[in-house]
Parts: structure tokens; sequence; C-alpha cells
């Protein structure tokens, strides 16, 4: 497989779409590899989390026409604790894995805008008893992308639909994304799940405010019956994070990051299989505090 700055441009279309349409772990990046730890200390809820993550997207040429067949995959593992008591046995609360399996095929539409299309197996569950039927779900995108890198003032455009299995909602949903760089020294991000406004001092540093959501839905293989006669199946949070972030450019793909935040809005819920909810276990703000290295696009 040759090496050239298409191949790049593949990456990026790719890998932006696929992370941008993850809507069970709300995150955005742009990257072809990723290490990251995420630190979410103890809240009045007496819950606290950590979660790894690890990430490799890579593409294959199909042909002379710039068709590629685009594959990567993503691990993320969390450990949680509880200091509260709760009225169920937390055990099967402790440690969850998620490990998506990306499959795309990009194609160039024409001389503004490429195709992308997605299809996103996934894994996640606690895996107490290996691996059931209940730990899959399946997701996927379709978008167009229209980008001017070179322009006075570079700007990009995502429009598209995504399915998740994990939201809830039966349909596909809007993908709308808008990214502008606006001045030199200034640049912004409107769309879901984030938005921000960075500040580039020069090549290497930049600072970044930001307003991001992120979360996970996972499988819990064997149900937490409450007092009340209600089973869980299924547990998820979600969270609006405001944040301060920093990155430091080693080369204009290489970069470590660190980012501190706290939580504008969260909920961390048990669910039955039809994602009705079963009980509220953490409603309180935490702090955020998320770091890494990452080789990437933007």
């Amino acid at each position: 497989m040759k090496t050239s700055t298409h191949h790049i441009a593949i990456w990026k279309w790719f890998t932006f779409i696929v992370i941008l349409c993850s809507h069970s772990l709300w995150a955005q990046s742009t990257d072809i590899f990723r290490l990251e730890y995420l630190n979410i200390p103890e809240n009045d809820s007496g819950v606290k989390t950590q979660r790894y993550k690890a990430l490799l997207n890579f593409p294959i040429q199909l042909n002379d026409n710039k068709d590629y067949l685009v594959t990567g995959a993503e691990y993320n593992r969390f450990d949680m604790g509880y200091s509260a008591d709760l009225p169920f046995d937390k055990k099967e609360m402790i440690r969850f894995h998620v490990i998506d399996f990306n499959l795309g095929l990009i194609k160039k539409w024409n001389e503004d805008w490429n195709f992308v299309a997605i299809l996103t197996p996934r894994l996640a569950s606690n895996l107490l008893n290996g691996v059931l039927q209940d730990d899959f779900f399946m997701n996927g995108s379709v978008a167009f992308w229209k980008e001017k890198p070179k322009a006075d003032k570079p700007f990009r455009v995502v429009l598209g639909l995504t399915y998740n299995s994990t939201t809830g909602i039966p349909v596909p949903l809007p993908l709308i994304h808008y990214y502008k760089k606006f001045h030199p020294d200034w640049s912004f991000i409107a769309g879901v799940p984030k938005s921000n406004l960075k500040y580039h001092f020069d090549k290497k540093h930049s600072l970044e405010l930001a307003l991001f959501l992120d979360g996970y839905f996972l499988n819990l293989q064997n149900d937490i019956v409450l007092d009340n006669g209600l089973a869980a199946s299924r547990i998820s949070f979600n969270t609006l994070v405001g944040s301060l972030g920093y990155q430091y450019s080693i080369s204009k793909s290489m970069s470590f990051f660190a980012i501190v935040g706290s939580s504008v809005y969260q909920e961390g819920k048990l669910r039955n299989k039809d994602r009705g909810e079963v009980y509220l276990f953490n409603n309180d703000a935490n702090f955020y505090i998320r770091t890494g290295f990452k080789i990437g696009i933007f």
C-alpha cells in the first residue's frame, strides 16, 4: 500500500466521521492512533470512573479512482467505584469493556464533496460470563464531506445521517458539523457531540474552551434485581462537560493533550431491556480530567 498525502486525507474523512457518529461513547476526534486516560473523581453520589482508550484506523486503496476501504478498531475499558450504599449488589458494575470494529467505504463524489459510509459493530458489556449475544450492538452512518483547508478562512462541513442502536431512538438521526478558522489565531467548531473555541499561540501550543457530550451504554450480563422487583439489564451514563484544554504539538500530526473540566449535567442509570429507567444512581456533578497522546489530522 502506498503512503501519500491522499492516504492522509482518507484517514481524515473516515476517522472523523466514525468518532463523530459514536452516540454511546460521546467523543469527537480525527485520529489514526490515540492513547487516552480519563479520570472522573468521586462526587456527592459516591461514584467515580476511570477510562482507558486505544484507537487505530487505516485505509486500503481499492482502485485508481481513489475509492478506499477503511478498517479500524477502538477499545475502551471503564473501571468504576461506588462508596454510597446502593440497594443491590454492585459487583455487576465494577468493570466494563467496549470494542468497536469500523468498516467504511470512501468515494470521491465530485470536486467538492466526498461520500462516506460506515458500519460499526460494537461489543459493550461487563463480560463476566464471556461474550453473549446481548453484548453486541450495531451502528451505521452515511455522510457527505466538504472541506476547503487552503482558503483564506479554512472551513469544513459534514452533513449526513447516523443510526445507533444504543440511543433508544429507532430512526436515523441528523449529523451536522461545521468548523471554521476565522482568524490566523482563532478557530471554532459548532456541532454535536462537541463545540469549541480554540486559540492557537503558535504551531506547537493551543488552548481550547469546549462543551461536549461523553458517556456510555452497556450490557449487564446478569440482571440486577431491586427490592421492588424491577430488573436492570443495561447501564447508561450521559454527561455534558464544560472544559479547558491544552495541546502541545510535537509535529503537525502528533501531539499530547490535557483537558480539565466539570460536568454541567449528568445522569447514570440502570435500565431494563427496553431501555426504560429502573434506578438513578448518579446525578451529581463531577470534575473531569482527560489526558493522552494522539496521531491525528487536525
